[in-house]
């Protein structure tokens, strides 16, 4: 049942005030000293002390907490390529996250390009605003070409959340499911239908996270991928199987998890019946998963299902990620976000999901308890535990591998930091929100 009518989310966009985001100063301008600060001859002093030194760059200016949401609109949201000004509320809604969720600071960048090439160019001259590139809804197989060459040549951290969101978070619910059904990774047969960007990352990340990829069968349009075929390009042809191991409901036959991104109800109840017992389903077709919950259950009472629904348990919701990663990474001034940095982010989601569920995060969602188990192998999107317990993983993990240029000493006093100022963010934007009466 929809929560809104197409009414309310137009006038939800529309009013009071356009838009989901305005710009608000964070310094006074309310007399001629103030004005001579903020701007001349005031702000002269910060220009040059950051021409001396460029890292002042992070003390005079808020580059270090802004990040680029950037999308040309080519695989927006289900809505497929519908341009950059049509998917400029989708990117608006994605700085609203990470303001909400991290207290990290959003311009989105629609970008009307031609090709690859000339979006990767404008990004790159983008460096000295931002301290981190959030990619968005590029279509693939060219978000692997972007996110990979800009990796490369910018200094700063570059993440395609498309890919890598929807890989950590299902992740997480991967290494839980293992313990929960005394699996081992390397053991796993795993079944992708979906070879696009997130399809092909997640599949990635399944291998670092201990997975064959020998025994990782991805289906695209066209079928299963395989060696015989001359249509694959270059990340498709990674988990090419040797010959046609047959059609998905062949090859679902003894599989120990199932990962879905493709499109609705592709999967039978025979199918589910048809995998190893108590198998991994994570049907994330939204927002029709490719075998509802309910069919699920039916066909295998102990499976672990997970979908990208909130109406479900187990809702593999990217918001449990993106945040998190990149305000860790912004804290201690990353050069990249790295793969050590996504498995310790999916690694403290699964741990968090072992802990007691206090009762207001069970009001939030209606239900009376929740624990861990096969209902529950991924923490609640809306717990505010994540951003101490992912945050700081993620900021550790880049320190150890060599990525930091402002490591964290107390570990400790940071995550008290942290809570504070989620605190004190949470607060200025509801004041914000209630003075246009909302």
């Amino acid at each position: 049942m929809a929560l809104f009518t197409k009414e309310e989310a137009l006038h939800y966009h529309e009013a009071p005030r356009h838009g989901k985001v305005e710009v608000i100063p964070v310094k006074p301008c309310r007399n001629q000293k103030d004005l001579s600060m903020a701007y001349s001859p005031g702000v002269a002093e910060a220009c040059k002390a950051i021409k001396e030194d460029p890292s002042k760059a992070e003390i005079y200016t808020g580059r270090s907490n802004l990040v680029a949401v950037v999308s040309d609109g080519t695989a927006v949201l289900g809505l497929g390529n519908i341009g950059p000004l049509a998917g400029k509320p989708v990117m608006e809604g994605k700085g609203v996250l990470f303001k909400t969720f991290a207290d990290i600071d959003v311009f989105d960048i629609n970008l009307d390009v031609s090709s690859a090439d000339q979006l990767i160019g404008v990004v790159k001259a983008l460096e000295p605003t931002f301290g981190g590139i959030n990619l968005e809804d590029i279509k693939a197989p060219e978000c692997f070409y972007i996110e990979d060459t800009l990796k490369k040549e910018m200094n700063i951290p570059v993440f395609h959340d498309d890919q890598h969101g929807t890989a950590v978070i299902s992740g997480a619910g991967l290494l839980n499911a293992l313990e929960i059904t005394n699996r081992k990774a390397e053991n796993m047969k795993v079944v992708v239908v979906g070879a696009g960007a997130a399809g092909i990352a997640c599949a990635k990340f399944y291998v670092s996270l201990g997975v064959d990829p020998a025994n990782i069968y991805m289906f695209d349009s066209r079928g299963l991928i395989h060696k015989g075929r001359k249509d694959l390009n270059e990340y498709k042809a990674l988990f090419a199987q040797p010959s046609d191991a047959g059609t998905l409901a062949e090859v679902m036959k003894g599989a120990d998890m199932f990962l879905g991104l493709s499109t609705k109800n592709l999967v039978s109840q025979d199918m589910v019946r048809s995998m190893a017992k108590d198998p991994v389903l994570f049907a994330m077709a939204n927002p029709d998963p490719e075998i509802t919950y309910p069919d699920a259950k039916q066909a295998s009472p102990n499976c672990i299902m997970g979908t990208g629904r909130s109406d479900f348990p187990n809702q593999v919701n990217n918001v449990s990620g993106f945040p998190y990663i990149f305000r860790g990474a912004l804290d201690v001034g990353a050069t990249e976000i790295n793969e050590e940095m996504k498995v310790a982010a999916a690694r403290s989601l699964a741990a968090l999901a072992k802990e007691p569920v206090p009762s207001e995060i069970c009001d939030m969602y209606g239900v009376k308890e929740l624990t861990f188990g096969v209902d529950y192998v991924i923490p609640k999107p809306l717990d505010p535990r994540v951003l101490v317990w992912e945050t700081p993983a993620v900021a550790k993990a880049a320190m150890d591998s060599g990525v930091a240029r402002k490591p964290i000493a107390d570990m400790e006093a940071y995550k008290k930091q942290l809570t504070t100022r989620f605190d004190e963010s949470r607060k200025r934007i509801a004041r914000v929100v209630d003075s246009y009466g909302l």
